[in-house]
């Protein structure tokens, strides 16, 4: 069934009731067009049914109204499958006004009660698909494993298929007994052999074709796997510009080599020697793309829908700074233990999706999890409690925000102080020693790392902090020195790199002061982060709280006792 919610607005002098359907993510998106606004006599007090249901398997029920819906596109269409994405499908369709139909064989499946209309019948059957598609002005699929060859003789009849049928046989898996006739009896072919690919990360890459062949490329992401199953999905991914930038290009190229619109999956591996691998490519939407309805000014499946009835491709840009998904979290044994730890996560503030599949089953994808926030340190932080219940390395998994570094372990002595203090506050940090290569190499790649905020100091080097501000990008550097004799304030007052004065933005704390530059990476960190800002709000008010007691101890017992209690 399809349930509409529509804007009700009542005009007085025309005595109707005007429907504005339209979404303000979408309007904000496109060039402006012209609504077409439907009205109704508000003296009738006739309503109008917008549920459309088939529970015959080659038959679809018209709509109990004749009245038009006027979308972006005046197009009808047809998803071959009815599972989560489909259901995903349908939610953009609906701000956009977009008429979804569906094929499949569940009556429940989860896209059922957000469909314009639903068909009951298999995806894979010859005779079904086409009557379906009768019924169709464009067609796609949410999954590849569907009757290509029919697909390919309702594209030598005319229908309209996104992508094309040439491209989901491409990706289809080849039958395995034509694969092991060529194995034991091809010999008068060739032989092709894959050596093992030794990656070290599985990285992801959601890319949009449209009708006239543009095609746009969403933020690369990593991808973790438990138990063969996606588990986690980190945008962006961790890794270097020059990966990234790579990752994208493979799979630019590789939908590039395709027929047809719509979104596309990349998979890659990416090895220790830095290569990046093709793994496999879907062409539909993909669950490593769940991310970009809370985190993209375009979500992935608003993309397919724009790409396959001919609207300009959207932005496939990031307009949070982090997002992860997590999604075994809904894969449980029933609703008891789903809806615990759902429950468990309310004080992250994340978006639960719900695939309302009809029934609940041990390792099924039941639904998602997606938390956004101001850096992927404090989304990964966000995630502890939940990786913990999941026996997941925690750790491992959290991305530093800090760096702190030294010129020798002679300085960790002071700068411990630092580490305290974000230890306190739940600050995820990194430190190193450095060496002159190390150095540049350190800083220049530090943003690409998501190393926000770097905290330096050296004893017999003053000229570390200076360095390393000039060579970071959108970092504040602070560094508190070490004090060997006096010498040191000539030093500080005298050096040049230490003001760095247009060339980076550095803030200085007192000699030996490394607690006040932990203290200072917090308070910066907090502009960003709301549960970093009210720690340090109770930080203050309990330091003052100490300050008074301590003032009026000492007011009360003279300074003499206070001294020697």
């Amino acid at each position: 069934m399809l349930h509409q919610t529509v804007a009700t607005t009542t005009t007085a002098a025309a005595a109707t009731d005007t429907l504005f359907i339209f979404s303000n993510s979408f309007a904000s998106r496109v060039k402006p067009i012209t609504l077409s606004f439907l009205s109704m006599d508000c003296t009738n007090k006739q309503t109008h049914s917008l549920k459309c249901v088939s529970r015959d398997s080659h038959e679809t029920q018209p709509r109990k109204d004749d009245v038009p819906i006027h979308g972006v596109s005046e197009l009808v269409v047809g998803v071959l499958g009815g599972g989560q994405l489909g259901r995903m499908l349908c939610q953009a369709a609906s701000q956009m006004a977009i008429k979804v139909m569906i094929l499949d064989p569940l009556e429940n499946c989860p896209a059922s009660s957000l469909s314009y209309n639903h068909m009951v019948g298999s995806f894979d059957d010859s005779a079904t698909v086409r009557q379906f598609a009768k019924r169709c002005d464009v067609l796609t699929v949410e999954i590849e494993h569907v009757d290509v060859e029919t697909m390919e003789m309702l594209e030598q009849l005319g229908v309209d298929c996104q992508p094309k049928a040439s491209t989901i046989r491409i990706i289809q898996i080849d039958d395995l007994e034509s694969a092991k006739q060529s194995a034991l009896g091809g010999f008068d072919r060739g032989l092709y052999v894959e050596k093992w690919a030794p990656f070290v990360k599985e990285l992801a890459v959601i890319v949009a074709r449209g009708r006239d062949n543009s095609i746009l490329c969403y933020p690369v992401v990593e991808t973790i796997h438990k138990e063969n199953i996606c588990h986690i999905v980190k945008a962006p991914a961790n890794v270097t510009s020059d990966i990234r930038k790579r990752a994208a290009d493979v799979a630019y190229k590789a939908v590039s080599s395709l027929e047809g619109a719509g979104v596309f999956a990349v998979e890659l591996f990416l090895t220790g020697d830095g290569q990046i691998l093709l793994n496999e490519v879907a062409p539909r939407p993909h669950n490593s793309g769940h991310h970009t309805i809370e985190s993209c000014y375009t979500s992935q499946y608003e993309q397919h829908l724009r790409a396959v009835v001919g609207l300009p491709l959207g932005d496939p840009s990031m307009k949070t700074p982090a997002a992860v998904i997590l999604g075994p979290v809904l894969q449980c044994t029933g609703p008891v233990e789903i809806m615990s730890r759902v429950n468990n996560l309310t004080h992250v503030g994340p978006s639960v999706h719900w695939y309302d599949k009809p029934e609940m089953q041990k390792q099924r994808k039941m639904g998602h999890v997606t938390i956004v926030g101001p850096s992927m340190g404090a989304v990964e932080e966000r995630l502890k409690s939940m990786l913990k219940e999941e026996g997941f390395d925690c750790q491992s998994a959290v991305t530093p925000r800090v760096g702190i570094i030294m010129g020798s372990d002679s300085d960790l002595p002071v700068m411990k102080d630092a580490a305290r203090i974000l230890n306190m506050f739940g600050v995820k940090i990194v430190s190193a020693h450095r060496t002159p290569e190390m150095m540049f190499s350190y800083a220049s790649s530090a943003h690409e790392r998501d190393i926000q905020i770097i905290i330096a100091g050296a004893g017999g080097a003053a000229h570390l902090p200076g360095k390393y501000g000039s060579r970071t990008h959108s970092l504040a550097c602070y560094w508190c020195p070490r004090a060997c004799f006096l010498r040191w304030m000539d030093l500080i007052h005298s050096y040049p790199l230490c003001r760095c004065q247009g060339v980076s933005q550095l803030a200085t704390v007192a000699i030996n002061n490394a607690t006040n530059a932990g203290l200072l990476a917090v308070r910066m960190l907090g502009i960003r982060d709301a549960d970093l800002l009210a720690r340090m709000s109770q930080y203050q008010e309990d330091t003052r709280n100490d300050v008074l007691t301590k003032a009026e101890k000492l007011e009360k017992d003279g300074w003499e006792s206070y001294l020697n209690p």
